[in-house]
């Protein structure tokens, strides 16, 4: 069987599935998706650039990631190497219409630290290879055993760490093309709390995790009209992440043990099919004198494939669902700057906005995501010839997020607001000239 239904509508199906695969959906309603990003975060110097540039850049080896075209500009062989330290906060209010007791999950993101690695070779003035090695897709939360959303969401982590080899060939003067396979190591976890229909009974616990390889393209094509004027364009594929995991059921009352038992849904197979999203850049970049340059981007990412979920639980019957979370595709623009000061020093600025990928009506738990504002600077210091240490620092702010999430019997109401949700990308890079 296969439905196509929206979350939290699943009485859609409840005349069409056996009364025991309804009670194990409702269980899984807050939890069987992990929410996502896309950084354009991974270490480098569009980290104090707040992405502009992204695709026309091509001044170091993090092009080989940004568009692989632009390795040809590069001379010779290098290096870069990059470090992050991301800290988020998203504190939640609950309002008067939750209806689980609990607090307010503190601060569900914290610290995630990043390394990328970069690197670009010239096989002749025309062909060049690369390797990247990054992780840009992927959101960790953890609100804690006792926040009043627990069975909503507890916590989780949606990871892709992406390998890269690369390809780069330059036409003419003018036009150079690119391309990467992107093979991605994804892992997923989720854990939800379990409500016991019992008075003074414990809450149980779900849990599902599993790691997975998949593969896409990286493409770009760059045009430079003058020594000083240059467009780039990237365009990389989605990727289909299928997990599938034994679902850990614990601390059940006897209600529902022996509700799930009898349908052997306490020994389920659970498979999640999930998207790492197509996306598309356009970016310019125009040295204006000796010392400025000015740059931007316009994007956008397909986050409306990314809702829709494919569900698969196989028990005594089979049950095969795409759940759709209503997702909005994502747009993007950037606006930046470089100025070379005299001596060793070069600094960076940028600001960026980006549309959100949910609405308040829409958004949930596991993806406090809304319109965000990004605030870029930071700069370089040449070392010695061959050496140059880069660092950056943005700031992305996406304010109050309002959210109600009506859930089922047991999941009841969540409602509130994540107030003055930001969060701060620290980097440090390493670029080497081999």
């Amino acid at each position: 069987m296969r439905y196509v239904v929206k979350e939290r509508l699943w009485e859609k199906i409840i005349g069409r599935i056996t009364a025991g695969s309804v009670l194990f959906v409702f269980l899984l309603a807050g939890s069987a998706y992990g929410g996502g990003l896309l950084l354009y975060e991974t270490g480098t110097p569009e980290v104090g650039l707040a992405a502009a540039g992204w695709a026309a850049r091509a001044q170091d080896a993090a092009t080989v990631a940004t568009n692989p075209a632009g390795m040809t500009r590069l001379d010779g062989n290098e290096m870069m190497v990059g470090t992050q330290l991301l800290y988020g906060v998203a504190d939640f209010s609950p309002n008067s219409l939750s209806t689980a007791p609990g607090g307010n999950g503190d601060n569900p993101i914290g610290l995630f630290p990043g390394l990328s690695l970069y690197y670009s070779h010239s096989q002749s003035d025309r062909l060049k290879l690369g390797l990247a090695v990054y992780g840009n897709f992927g959101l960790a939360l953890d609100y804690g055993d006792d926040w009043v959303g627990r069975y909503h969401f507890q916590d989780g982590t949606l990871v892709g760490m992406t390998f890269a080899p690369t390809i780069a060939y330059r036409i003419n003067d003018q036009l150079s093309i690119g391309g990467a396979l992107n093979m991605m190591y994804g892992y997923f976890s989720n854990t939800v709390a379990v409500n016991n229909p019992v008075p003074g009974q414990a809450d149980g616990e779900l849990e599902i995790n599993d790691s997975q390889v998949a593969f896409g393209g990286n493409f770009g094509l760059m045009y430079e009209f003058s020594r000083n004027t240059r467009v780039g364009l990237q365009y990389t594929t989605e990727i289909s992440l299928d997990f599938r995991d034994t679902i850990d059921i614990t601390g059940l009352g006897p209600g529902l043990t022996k509700a799930l038992g009898a349908k052997g849904l306490l020994s389920t197979e659970l498979g999640l099919g999930m998207t790492v999203p197509q996306t598309a850049m356009l970016s310019l970049f125009h040295q204006v004198n000796d010392k400025w340059a000015v740059m931007g981007n316009l994007g956008w990412q397909d986050w409306s494939r990314y809702g829709r979920v494919d569900v698969q639980v196989r028990s005594q019957n089979t049950t095969s669902l795409t759940s759709d979370r209503d997702y909005d595709d994502s747009y993007h623009a950037a606006l930046g700057a470089q100025v070379d000061l005299d001596g060793p020093w070069l600094l960076t600025f940028g600001l960026a906005f980006d549309s959100g990928i949910v609405d308040d009506d829409t958004r949930t738990p596991d993806l406090p995501n809304g319109d965000g504002w990004r605030f870029g600077i930071g700069g370089k210091y040449i070392l010695k010839k061959n050496m140059e240490l880069g660092f950056g620092y943005s700031f992305l702010w996406m304010g109050d997020l309002d959210l109600y999430n009506q859930g089922g019997a047991l999941s009841g109401t969540l409602a509130g607001t994540y107030e003055n949700s930001h969060i701060h990308f620290f980097a440090l890079n390493l670029r080497i000239i081999l």
